[in-house]
This record gives structure tokens, sequence and C-alpha cells, in this order.
């Protein structure tokens, strides 16, 4: 019954979006310098915060409270939010007696123009913190090791408590068409990138997010480095090193791994994008990662491959097809590919995101005899008012394999983000 109720609740909500985007706009990508860093980066999550979008209900609120930071960003530089994220997940089929999981997380984020302020060079701190926390017995993030699956879904929906995500200076040259950033880094930032890649506010399913799961992520809040340049009006390249050992709940032991255990991750990418503006919306790019040894958790070094294409038409559609193959590293998985789609809802807030992902186990992580795995998403991302954004979702996770229980499992989830 309980199952029901949530899947009868998203498919309203799924519907409710479709009726509600029938009168489209464009992308208001083009609106928008885009950086580097990925949807989910501090730069851009404030940039698409800041700028007025249509939304279901037409509501404006805290007008007086968003004029007043906007004047701030304009008068010294100086550009910060607050938001509060809660994620609810449904799921049949579990290992034990847990079925409900549900978390939350408030986080404090932004940037300080320090230097060049206005002159397309600007150098500036960035930063985020962050505190998660459960609601029930398990957090969201536990799911799907509840279903035995190799994976994560909404796996930003833990326990951790209070954690340092980003402290690190960002230094744009030549007009903003070459950065550095340098300092305590979270690597889904800048690794293997697309439009729908964060879980904050994409997918809920990790397997369309960096890496599709097959990429030896190290924590975020890592100590390291990433040079990101357009080569040419078409071209970049993004590389980068940061501390495999990283532990974002003690960001400053960092110092001592990093300078004494020299275990690092290694990435560089090439790629390709229609202009540096749109540089997640048209977008193709492969990237190349290694991962070093890390002697203190037994974990194996690896390298891997990983593939992306993702191309807006008409600026209301985006297929994407992602590949990625890993060798050893302590990947979840060695071998993945998922696509899917994107129909964007009036701007490029709201959408409908459909993805499918076939997965292989790490071998060199799990061991032999894992069943390969399958896994549909649907969901509807629909922006309420200017400040609160609300996701329903569902998924199908077919032969997960560390359940020997069941083939298959159904997950319903919602997803709630409020910004201040």
């Amino acid at each position: 019954m309980k199952l029901t109720c949530y899947l009868a609740l998203v498919v309203l909500l799924l519907l409710l979006s479709a009726q509600t985007g029938m009168a489209q706009k464009t992308i208001a990508s083009d609106s928008i310098s885009r950086q580097f860093g990925g949807p989910g980066s501090v730069t851009d999550q404030l940039a698409d915060d800041e700028r007025q979008k249509e939304t279901l209900t037409g509501l404006s609120t805290m007008k007086r409270y968003f004029d007043w930071k906007k004047r701030l960003k304009k008068d010294h530089g100086l550009s910060l939010s607050f938001d509060y994220n809660s994620g609810l997940l449904v799921a049949t089929n579990t290992l034990n007696d847990d079925d409900l999981f549900a978390s939350g997380a408030v986080r404090f984020f932004g940037y300080w123009a320090l230097v060049g302020r206005g002159s397309g060079n600007t150098g500036s701190i960035v930063w985020k913190v962050e505190n998660r926390h459960t609601y029930t017995n398990l957090p969201a993030n536990a799911a799907a090791s509840e279903i035995g699956y190799i994976g994560a879904i909404l796996p930003k929906f833990n326990n951790i408590g209070t954690r340092l995500t980003n402290l690190y200076w960002k230094q744009k040259l030549n007009k903003g068409r070459m950065e550095i950033v340098a300092g305590f880094l979270d690597a889904t930032d800048w690794v293997d990138l697309y439009a729908f890649a964060s879980p904050w506010n994409g997918f809920f399913n990790f397997a369309f997010s960096t890496g599709g799961g097959s990429i030896a992520l190290p924590d975020a809040a890592a100590i390291g480095t990433y040079v990101n340049a357009m080569i040419t009006d078409n071209l970049y390249v993004i590389g980068g090193l940061t501390d495999a050992n990283a532990n974002s709940k003690d960001p400053f032991g960092g110092f001592e791994t990093f300078f004494k255990d020299h275990e690092y991750f290694k990435s560089i990418e090439l790629g390709w994008t229609t202009d540096q503006k749109r540089f997640y919306f048209d977008n193709t790019h492969l990237t190349f990662w290694h991962a070093d040894e890390r002697t203190n958790d037994n974990i194996s070094s690896g390298w891997g491959l990983n593939f992306s294409f993702a191309q807006a038409f008409n600026d209301k559609w985006m297929p994407f097809i992602r590949a990625g193959y890993a060798d050893e590293g302590g990947s979840l998985l060695q071998k993945t590919v998922s696509t899917g789609l994107g129909y964007h809802l009036k701007d490029d807030i709201s959408l409908l995101g459909f993805g499918f992902n076939w997965g292989q186990p790490n071998v060199g992580t799990f061991g032999q005899g894992l069943d390969d795995q399958y896994s549909f998403e649907l969901f509807g991302r629909l922006q309420i008012t200017q400040n609160l954004q609300v996701t329903p979702d569902i998924e199908w996770i077919i032969n997960p394999a560390l359940n020997p229980k069941a083939d298959q499992s159904w997950i319903v989830g919602l997803r709630a983000r409020l910004v201040l």
C-alpha cells in the first residue's frame, strides 16, 4: 500500500509537469556564461539560482532578500546561498526490513571575487559546507545497498554529518577561456561532465552521473588542482590531480596524505562543444583517469576510459549516450553504458528525464560470478517557485547483483530543494 500511494503521487506529478510544459520556450542557457565546472559546482549552481526562472506557479517569494543578494554580488563581488535538500525513497524487495529511506542536507556555499573583478580574469575564493542527516532508520543513499544494487542512488543524501566539500581558489585567465583551481576540490565538478551529471538536481541514480559508476572517484574536499582551457572556440581540455585518500570529515588531514602517501587520482579530458557558454548542453568528450594504489584501504591501482555525447536539439530535447570502462582501481562497475533523453519544460530548469543503464560489476572490487545489472529511471524536475524545486522519480532495477532474494526492485522517490 505504501509503495502504491507513492507511485500514484509520482505519476500525478509527472503528468502535471507534462501538461504545464506544453507552452514552451527555449533553453535559457545562452543567458549564462557556463564555467568549466559541472551543473553541481558552486559557480554554476549559483548562476542558475540567481537568474529569473519560469515557474509552474508564477510565484516569486522573498523578493527583497534575493534583490539584496544581487546587490551584494554587484557591489562587493560576493555571491552566496543557503539551500535545504530532502530526499525520500521507497523500495521493494529489500534484503532487510527497511523499505523507506529519507535524508536531508543543508548547504552553505558561495564565492568571493577578490581579484580582477570585472576584468574577465577574476580570482575568487570558492566554498561549500554541508550537513547531511537522516530522517529514518537508514539514510536515502542506503536504499542501493538494501536492494543489493552495486551502484549509488541519491548518493549525496547520506548521514555523514557536517563536512567540508569545497574550499579553493579559482583563477580565470585569458578572459575566462582558461582557469586554474587549487585547494579542497570535489572531483565530480571537473570530471566527465554533462547537463544531468549532478545528483542534487539531475538523475537520482549515479549510473547517469559522473563516470556511470566506473570511475574510482575520491571523496570530496580532496586536495588538488585542475587546469581547464579552451584550446579553440570548440575544443577544450580539463586535466588535474587530487588526493586519492581524501576524507571530507577530516579535510586538513589531507595535507599529510597528499604530501606523504603520494597516492593520487588523475584525469584528463579532451572535449568538443559548440560554444563555451553551452559547455555541458552541447558536449562530446573522452576522459582518461588513473588512480594509484591505496595501501591503507588495500585497493589496487587502476585506470579507465569514459566517453560522453550530449546534444541539445531545438533547445528542448537533449539525448545522451555515455560509456565507461575500468581496469581495477576499486570502482563499482567495470563496464557501463547509459543512454537517455531530457525534455525541457519552459526553460532549462524544469524538465523530464529518462535513462537506461547497463552495468557490469568490477571483478577486481567484487569478484567473479555476479550478474550484469540493468536500470531504468524516469524523473520530472519541477520548478514550483523561484526558490522551490520538486523532483518525483521512478526507477526499475533489474538483477541487483548482491540480492539473492529477488531479481528486480522498484524504487519510487521524491526530492525537494529550497534555496535561501
